[in-house]
């Protein structure tokens, strides 16, 4: 599949999935040649509301991508704290709000294997292959939640080709 194409489609893209699918490498390339803003969204304090944050940047002018979003909350928020810090309700609506701005939610995926090795290979260690599969199928359950609501596109990152950022 080529992602390029689908690009060229869209105003807001929003790349998601576990760290080490190839988020950041994909989202340097479509910036690269397709003029998309890349957003990159580290871990928002916790004091900070999420959903307010969102809808402000998704009021923005201009191509943006999202290399990381308010869907992660809903993965590593449960995994890690026991909660997630926005609700259902509120992922829905700025999915919405994507999907108006002429937008597309990707889920970029692999398997647990190919992700554990890759983080392996940019950082040095890893979380184990077992946290790996966790984070993988609770992306699966967030995008198959999404899927009711909008278009998703699920792409198996080691079906296309990534070159190296950097």
């Amino acid at each position: 599949m080529n992602i390029e194409k689908i690009a060229d489609g869209y105003q807001t893209l929003v790349l998601e999935g576990c760290d080490g699918v190839g988020k950041s490498t994909l989202a340097e390339r479509l910036s690269t040649y397709h003029g998309f803003t890349v957003v990159h969204s580290p871990r928002t304090p916790d004091h900070l509301d999420l959903a307010s944050r969102y809808r402000t940047l998704l009021a923005e002018p201009g191509r943006i991508l999202f290399d990381r979003c308010f869907l992660s909350e809903l993965v590593y928020g449960p995994l890690h704290r026991g909660r997630s810090r926005i609700t259902w309700s509120q992922a829905i609506d700025l999915a919405e709000s994507v999907i108006a701005r002429s937008g597309l939610l990707v889920h970029l995926t692999a398997p647990p294997a190919v992700v554990h090795q890759r983080l392996l290979a940019r950082d040095g260690e890893a979380i184990g292959v077992e946290e790996v599969s966790a984070l993988i199928t609770a992306y699966d359950r967030v995008f198959a939640t999404l899927a009711e609501y909008t278009d998703v596109l699920t792409l198996d990152t080691t079906t296309i080709e990534l070159p190296s950022a950097g």
